[in-house]
């Protein structure tokens, strides 16, 4: 299934390919760059990183190695909650460009809302690297419904996305309306609740009725829900299995199972996550 598909048949969420590939804990030098090599060289279009994991040089190697031209890849990456003074932005954002070997990024996240982040002043920051042409969409992550209205009617720049943990069993179904109503992308991260997805029967059962793996039933599920999904892989197995997702159909009673689902898990929760302020 997965060498049959093309980045053509990645649907578009505004531009940015729905399925991407994640980077967080990939950091091993040669094993990240090896990894966004293989999935550029696979199909994927769209590669996710971070000033705080401490790989956006290896991303970049990888972008570099990867026989695809630069300007076909969505690359996004976020600046640190110690980094969110408006001198700081620009300071690291510039830095995060420099190891990532490129004049530009197509988005920037606000990683957290938290540390030295203030909605007007981190924002007008952003805005200015926007204006000059050093990000091209401005996002946020791991923003609650009332943070992400603040974002949108603070910054002159649109808000194009929101990222946070999302997958059957964190189904954030509130916050996926309000960035609707918004007009906000929704990306979501550890789509696979680190691996818990592989254990959950209704997944399983979904999985083989379609002979898939529960990883592409999780996927092609979040794609319904158009949420852009950006997998950690970084084997070649696994980047070609999420892969593989693309080409998984469900049908309105896989989706209504999957959405029936009544576990709720939430993975990545600091103390400073503003769901626990």
């Amino acid at each position: 299934m997965a060498s049959e598909l093309s980045p053509d048949d990645v649907p578009s969420a505004n531009g940015m390919p729905m399925l991407g590939l994640g980077t967080w804990q990939n950091d091993d030098p040669e094993e990240c760059r090896t990894a966004v090599q293989t999935a550029l060289e696979t199909g994927y279009r769209h590669v996710d990183t971070a000033q705080i994991y401490g790989n956006e040089a290896a991303v970049g190697d990888g972008i570099e190695r990867a026989d695809v031209d630069r300007e076909d890849v969505f690359l996004a990456t976020k600046v640190w909650t110690d980094n969110l003074a408006p001198e700081d932005v620009r300071e690291t954002t510039e830095e995060s460009l420099d190891r990532l070997g490129v004049d530009s990024v197509d988005l920037l996240y606000v990683h957290w809302p938290a540390g030295e982040y203030d909605a007007e002043a981190t924002l007008g920051a952003f805005n200015e690297l926007y204006d000059d042409g050093r990000i091209d969409r401005i996002g946020v992550s791991n923003f609650l419904p009332e943070q992400v209205e603040t974002a949108v009617d603070v910054s002159d720049a649109p808000i194009f996305a929101n990222q946070v943990e999302l997958h059957p069993l964190l189904q954030q179904e509130a916050l996926r309306e309000a960035c609707a109503d918004l007009g906000v992308e929704v990306v979501g991260y550890s789509p696979l609740a680190r691996g818990d997805v592989f254990d959950v029967p209704v997944l399983s059962e979904v999985a083989e009725k379609h002979g898939v793996s529960e990883a592409q039933v999780s996927l092609a599920w979040l794609r319904e829900k158009g949420v852009t999904a950006i997998p950690k892989a970084t084997s070649e197995s696994h980047i070609r299995d999420n892969w593989g997702s693309l080409g998984v159909d469900l049908d309105d009673e896989d989706v209504a199972a999957i959405d029936g689902i009544e576990t709720e898990t939430r993975k990545v929760d600091p103390d400073f996550g503003p769901w626990n302020q």
